[in-house]
Order: C-alpha cells, then sequence, then structure tokens
C-alpha cells in the first residue's frame, strides 16, 4: 500500500483504502450480508464473483488518488477481519462538502463498530481534509442506519419526501438528511491518522 495514504486507528478497529486483493473479501461479506443491505443499498448484489468485486476495489483505489471519492475498508483489530466500509462521498471541493456512507458486515453488528468508524472518519474530515460541511443521508425506516448520526451529534436538517425509488419494490422512498458542521468538539470515539509502517 501507499505509504502516503492514510490509515485511519481506533480503539478496536483501522480502516485503510481499498488495496489490490480486497476483492474476494469484499465480495464475500457482502454475500453474507446481502439479506440485510439489499433492501437499503442497491448495488449490493452488482457484484457476481470475487473478479467483479476486486475490479470495483481497483476503481475505488484509484478514485482514492484521484481525491473523487474516499472509501475506506474497516477491520477487526483483534482478528485483522474485513467488517464492512465507510466512505466519503459525493464530494464537492469548492465547499468543502461530503457525505459519509456506510455499511457493515451482518456477523459483526450490535457491537457498536459503525459508531467507531464513522466517528473516525468524522475526525478525519474535519481535522485533516478541512471540510465544512458533513452529510449522512438514508431511507427514514433505517433505524440502524440513522442512530448513527444521531448518536454522533449530527442534526436532522431535512426528510426529502419520496426522491427515491424504494429497492427491490414498488413506489417510491423518503430520505433523511442529516449535517453537521466543523467545530472544535472533542468526540468520545477518538481517533488517530497515520501513514502506514
Amino acid at each position: 500500500m501507499d505509504q502516503s495514504l492514510p490509515v485511519l486507528t481506533t480503539d478496536r478497529l483501522f480502516l485503510r483504502p481499498p488495496i489490490a486483493g480486497d476483492g474476494p473479501l469484499l465480495f464475500h461479506s457482502l454475500r453474507a450480508s446481502q439479506k440485510e443491505l439489499s433492501p437499503w443499498i442497491s448495488w449490493v448484489s452488482a457484484f457476481q464473483n470475487a473478479d467483479q468485486a476486486e475490479s470495483g476495489v481497483r476503481q475505488a483505489y484509484a478514485d482514492f488518488i484521484d481525491l473523487k471519492d474516499l472509501r475506506f475498508h474497516l477491520f477487526e483489530k483483534r482478528s485483522r477481519a474485513f467488517i464492512g466500509s465507510v466512505g466519503l462521498h459525493g464530494i464537492k471541493w469548492e465547499v468543502p462538502r461530503m457525505e459519509i456512507g456506510y455499511w457493515l458486515d451482518s456477523r459483526y453488528v450490535n457491537k457498536g463498530y459503525m459508531t467507531e468508524a464513522v466517528q473516525s472518519v468524522i475526525d478525519y474530515a474535519f481535522s485533516t481534509l478541512h471540510v465544512h460541511r458533513l452529510e449522512i443521508r438514508c431511507d427514514p425506516d433505517n433505524l440502524k442506519s440513522r442512530a448513527i448520526p444521531e448518536k454522533l451529534g449530527f442534526q436532522l436538517e431535512a426528510i426529502l419526501k419520496e426522491n427515491e425509488r424504494r429497492i427491490g419494490t414498488p413506489g417510491f422512498a423518503d430520505t433523511c438528511i442529516y449535517t453537521r458542521f466543523e467545530t472544535n468538539h472533542t468526540s468520545p470515539y477518538q481517533s488517530t491518522q497515520k501513514p502506514k509502517n
């Protein structure tokens, strides 16, 4: 891995950009979690095999290098297991504004891992990238996803009515928009940003 790329660490996790060879990890994690994730994330079943996932990983790496989309793969420190992803998407550098997206392998839910991971990305966005506005968007019915911004000091700015198609079923879906702005607030989930040794 490029030594100049960021690695974010917390007490229990480390996050790094996608690198070549991550495809099989991504594919198997998505397959294990497809039932839980597919109602909320349209692309969960997009990868039909590990080779396709590897192509996606390599594109994600290129996008990170080009600062177009900043995806991190999430690993449990103790086991070194791949457990999900969190990233900064929809980037508008001229503001700067970014949207945080995330998903967790269903075998690792209910441990507080995603709250910890998202906070580390928040810290990175504000302290290193000097982002002004962060957004988290999710379906109002996705209570687990909504719990993350509500725990981490985001404000519910709006609920857009019927602005998306429902995934897998007829009809329309609403979208919650949570926002948080750069402050000097110290979070309960401190993270550090350091180069990989």
